[in-house]
């Protein structure tokens, strides 16, 4: 009677623990694996099709940097600041049956592009007023000087990569 619980929990705990580990490659990378079956059409026209996979990337928005307020200047360097968004690039992957068309050893030809990592910042905004800090020269009153803006450019990096291979079998 006490081996059916403890039976009961490790079960549990094994199909939890599959159930993490294939769903951790996944979050680790932040993209949702999209499986497109074919077997149906495969069944239908009584041939053999590719198989076809890809990830979507799940973006997360990051926390912006906030005002830097400079010495000398009225309002903060950046009035609107940039928004970082990390996700990912989509990857795909397709195998595809190739009857010894390149040589007796090659069955099939595939090509990989896994989801690559993606960082961007989106443009921001730094604007100063046309008035000074106040001036104890005239009686605490700002000088008038040029009104300054520059738009903060938006950032894109990553390194996408792609495999394409050729071997025996599918």
């Amino acid at each position: 009677m006490k081996s059916t619980p403890r039976t009961l929990a490790a079960v549990v705990t094994g199909v939890a623990a599959a159930m993490g580990s294939a769903a951790a490659p996944a979050v680790a990378v932040g993209t949702v694996p999209v499986p497109v079956p074919l077997e149906a059409a495969e069944k239908t026209l009584h041939m053999e099709l590719p198989s076809l996979s890809g990830e979507i990337p799940l973006p997360k928005p990051g926390k912006p940097d906030g005002p830097q307020f400079v010495e000398g200047r009225l309002l903060p360097a950046r009035t609107l600041p940039q928004l970082p968004i990390t996700g990912g690039l989509p990857g795909a992957g397709m195998r595809a049956p190739v009857p010894h068309v390149l040589g007796t050893g090659f069955d099939h030809a595939d090509v990989g592009v896994p989801a690559s990592d993606l960082r961007t910042l989106s443009p921001g905004l730094s604007v100063d007023a046309p008035l000074t800090r106040p001036n104890p020269d005239h009686m605490g009153l700002p000088d008038t000087k040029l009104p300054e803006a520059g738009i903060l450019a938006p950032v894109l990096q990553t390194a996408p990569g792609a495999d394409l291979g050729t071997g025996p079998g599918l």
